[in-house]
């Protein structure tokens, strides 16, 4: 499904859900924390948190909801505050499930070359290690539609994880959902935004307040 800003019977409110990585992790031992409770926000994610909050200070946000994980809840707090609203959980927004979740993994660190790790990486397209990108991006779908309705006709705001939103820009975009992990656009603290005209997606923009610069890319 792509953005479609052409068709005339597309009408309705429009609405902008912004879909916010959480700032950077307290996580010293360089765990895959995963859904793992009681990683919280490192004193870096803090001060990223409060610069997209200073960001969208002037926004027209009416709604604010986040993952049940500590890092999103408290990523989500200053721009409520800001708003003047009450955070609303949604289990459509956690993290990824993985299966090498409490241990440490990540990209080139040599992961690849342990036999114990082959069995789990034998299908990297669905993938089968953890959840599957096509579940991923129907239950993030379903989130920002659910957060459409509480804010329609203004914006709201949805803060998730790099690997769901990154899954729901693709699902958005038409573009197949495996991929290289080196290849997302999505910062700590970065902005996904989708923008509906009615109950249809008519724009998508990245932004990274937070970052030394502020790209933009529009999804065609």
């Amino acid at each position: 499904m792509s953005p479609d800003r052409t068709s005339p019977q597309v009408t309705g409110p429009r609405t902008v859900v912004h879909v916010l990585r959480h700032g950077k992790v307290h996580n010293p031992e360089g765990i895959l924390y995963g859904r793992i409770p009681g990683y919280h926000l490192a004193d870096e994610g803090r001060a990223q948190a409060e610069v997209v909050a200073e960001y969208l200070a002037d926004n027209d946000i009416t709604a604010v909801v986040a993952s049940p994980l500590q890092r999103a809840q408290e990523t989500a707090a200053p721009i409520a505050q800001k708003h003047g609203l009450e955070i609303v959980t949604e289990d459509g927004l956690i993290e990824s499930g993985n299966l090498f979740e409490g241990t440490k993994f990540g990209v080139g660190d040599g992961a690849l070359r342990r036999p114990a790790n082959w069995a789990l990486m034998r299908d990297p397209f669905t993938p089968s290690w953890g959840e599957p990108y096509l579940k991923i991006a129907q239950r993030m779908l379903g989130a920002v539609h659910r957060a459409r309705l509480l804010a329609e006709g203004h914006e709201a705001v949805c803060v998730s994880h790099q690997l769901p939103i990154w899954t729901l820009r693709r699902y958005l975009l038409g573009q197949r959902l495996w991929h290289d992990p080196r290849s997302r656009q999505c910062a700590l603290a970065s902005l996904t935004s989708v923008e509906f005209t009615g109950t249809t997606v008519t724009g998508l923009t990245y932004r990274e307040p937070a970052g030394a610069s502020d790209p933009t890319v529009t999804g065609a």
